[in-house]
């Protein structure tokens, strides 16, 4: 009867939602970042629709105590996955509570920062909300999420929804977040940290919160530049009034990913945090579109499986793309378009799942997802596709949906053909690229490029008359930058012309690409290169002080002196490379021992991921490797995010190769920390 009873009751928790209504929760938290734990009393109200005996919670590795249900002791079970409440619940209102405790492994992320400061943050994307707080893996579950969190009085605390109340306790405040309508736990988010705040307000009276760190505050303007706009914008465009209360955006150290749509408030990654010549190469905008968009689409309306995940994804990307349209001009859309549809066909030619699958990619989700949807608007027509939009969130608002939901309300609109649509862009792999080149060739810039692309494997001097005219009109830059890229493998002297050409349209971005595309600087160019150094892009600046360092050793003195205060984007890009290029400079004035110290401080976990991957880079890359170096580069093999740790990894694995390296590596093996021995004896043994 045992194993009858656990086959009822596991039945039962995959038919939950079916059996119970979960209507709200309110956690009271505490948070230790020296511990790394958090801790609370948790309030659910649920109705029970059908008897059932069992009602699970799902809940990672937490510590479980004083369940109640109604006032109440009442059975438990934790599995270390879930909380299983065990009782004859019968029809009606319920109303359970109970205090937990726990050490989330992944989802809550600490982040030290010099003088013993700290970032905590959350990201709950996919199923992981559940190792911090007792809530739901299945997207289906939709309730009103209220938090209450106390800490350090010294920082900012941020969760969904209206912040309702502050009061002081002792050296900490208790912040009290509450929300008024019902989400998916995934978006259920914490952010921590000392941050300086800006507030505005949209066209419809929507408060808006802008956070940065407070040693960027000068970078307000540059990184959020067009979010006002951009909210403006989308409200309109899609046709229904934003669905929350409030909208913050916060940046976070060491994001896993570019950004996060938790619901009322943001998260992103702070490479996204620019000046304004950081702007022209990195900005946020959009990310911060995509993001926005999301709380329309995935966070008021959610795809009820990951089959259907380009509901979310797809019109994400694809509004972002409106919303740049509107910032940036027909031709960047236009462009933007071209690339991603060249991406798609590329990876088509391995990757056979299409957009309606769970194990489709990033590039289809996303990319493909968005053209489906391009190609949609444009057969239907505007107006058709802004009122079935329109009618599809209203109907489905604060619910879970699947493609054919958005299909049925297109088809109120429209005759097209949906199953043939379908079978096109959402069931095959192939790309549809008549449709696409014909939709692309609306615009003018893009019919240029197409007779641009159409001579790739025509000789230059058949094509270099075309190609100079072209460089010398009006049309946007992408094209020209599909010029210079056809000339990357011709001679100098054959396409020193069209350089020169490029180089003097004074158009940042096609000269970058010139910059790019000269790994060999001939002497009669050098001074024309030269010039690179002094446009306002931290990205040209890195590749050409690379490229004249390597290819003009005699000049290498007055190229470091040019950038010996050059730091570059939040990430030091330009002065990690100007370290490294001065510590492999023979004579160059300086203390060498000061310059490494510097370069190597930079690795360390005083940094961000990414500036410690630049950092360690450029160390092994020009051979300034000390023990130091080693043990800052086993410590990535421990970083949450799976990138950093993934190089650290394969740069160990290369170094192991040289029987020096492997001595190097085994001596500092005892002074490493548990986690750093565990991870480089794995290595050891490979």
């Amino acid at each position: 009867m045992k194993y009858l009873f656990l086959f009822i009751t596991t039945f039962a928790f995959g038919q939950q939602i079916k059996y119970v209504d979960f209507k709200s929760v309110s956690g009271q938290l505490s948070i230790n970042s020296s511990q790394k734990t958090i801790s609370g009393n948790v309030d659910f109200d649920f109705d029970v629709l059908q008897p059932i005996d069992t009602i699970k919670i799902d809940a990672k590795n937490m510590e479980f105590s004083n369940v109640q249900i109604d006032g109440k002791n009442v059975a438990f079970n934790n599995t270390g996955k879930e909380l299983q409440i065990i009782n004859s619940f019968q029809k009606g209102k319920n109303h359970l509570t109970f205090t937990y405790n726990a050490k989330p492994k992944q989802a809550l992320y600490f982040v030290d920062i010099e003088n013993k400061e700290v970032q905590i943050w959350t990201q709950g994307q996919g199923r992981y909300t559940s190792n911090w707080f007792p809530s739901f893996d299945d997207v289906n579950e939709k309730l009103v999420f209220n938090l209450g969190i106390t800490y350090d009085a010294a920082y900012q605390v941020v969760s969904n929804g209206i912040l309702k109340e502050k009061t002081q306790k002792g050296n900490s405040f208790h912040w009290q977040y509450e929300m008024e309508k019902p989400m998916s736990s995934y978006v259920l988010m914490l952010a921590i940290g000392k941050y300086d705040k800006k507030i505005s307000e949209s066209k419809t009276n929507i408060p808006l919160e802008y956070y940065l760190e407070n040693k960027d505050v000068s970078r307000f303007e540059s990184t959020y530049r067009y979010s006002k706009r951009i909210f403006d914008f989308l409200e309109k465009e899609i046709g229904v009034k934003y669905p929350w209360k409030i909208y913050r955006q916060i940046p976070v150290r060491d994001f896993l990913y570019a950004g996060m749509e938790n619901t009322t408030s943001t998260l992103f990654a702070t490479r996204y945090v620019v000046d304004s010549i950081g702007f022209i190469d990195r900005n946020y905008t959009n990310v911060d579109a995509h993001e926005l968009a999301h709380h329309w689409f995935g966070d008021l309306i959610t795809a009820e499986s990951s089959k259907h995940h380009w509901l979310q994804e797809g019109f994400a990307t694809y509004y972002a793309a409106l919303a740049e349209r509107d910032i940036f001009g027909e031709d960047y859309f236009y462009s933007k378009l071209y690339d991603t549809a060249q991406q798609i066909k590329f990876a088509s030619r391995t990757d056979t799942i299409p957009v309606l699958n769970p194990k489709a990619s990033s590039l289809t989700f996303y990319e493909k997802g968005a053209w489906a949807l391009f190609v949609l608007h444009e057969s239907i027509g505007d107006r058709a596709f802004k009122k079935a939009i329109k009618s599809y969130l209203k109907k489905y608002a604060y619910q879970t949906v699947n493609t054919e939901n958005f299909f049925d309300e297109i088809r109120k609109v429209s005759n097209f053909d949906l199953e043939k649509f379908q079978k096109t862009w959402l069931e095959s792999t192939v790309f549809d690229t008549p449709t696409a080149n014909a939709l692309l060739s609306k615009n003018k810039a893009i019919q240029i490029r197409l007779e641009v692309d159409k001579f790739k494997k025509t000789p230059l001097a058949e094509k270099k008359d075309f190609f100079i005219k072209t460089l010398n009109s009006d049309v946007y830059h992408s094209v020209k930058e599909a010029i210079i890229d056809q000339l990357e493998n011709e001679k100098y002297e054959a396409k020193k012309e069209l350089l020169i050409i490029a180089m003097k349209t004074n158009d940042i971005q096609i000269r970058q690409t010139v910059a790019e595309s000269l790994n060999k600087i001939p002497e009669d160019f050098r001074s024309e290169y030269e010039t690179l150094l002094d446009d306002k892009s931290y990205q040209t600046q890195e590749i050409a002080l690379y490229w004249l360092w390597r290819n003009f050793p005699e000049h290498r003195t007055a190229y470091l002196d040019k950038s010996k205060s050059w730091i570059g984007f939040n990430d030091y890009n330009l002065r990690t490379m100007w370290l490294s290029l001065a510590l492999s400079t023979p004579d160059y004035a300086g203390n060498p021992d000061e310059l490494a110290a510097e370069l190597i401080n930079f690795s360390t976990t005083k940094y961000e991921a990414t500036t410690r991957q630049n950092a360690l880079e450029k160390l092994i890359a020009f051979k300034i490797i000390n023990d130091q170096v080693l043990s800052n580069l086993v410590a990535s093999t421990t970083h949450h995010m799976w990138q950093f740790s993934k190089f650290g990894r394969d740069t160990i694995r290369m170094l192991l190769k040289n029987s020096e390296m492997r001595a190097s590596f085994e001596r500092i093996l005892p002074n490493l920390t548990p986690d750093e021995q565990f991870q480089l004896n794995r290595l050891l043994k490979e």
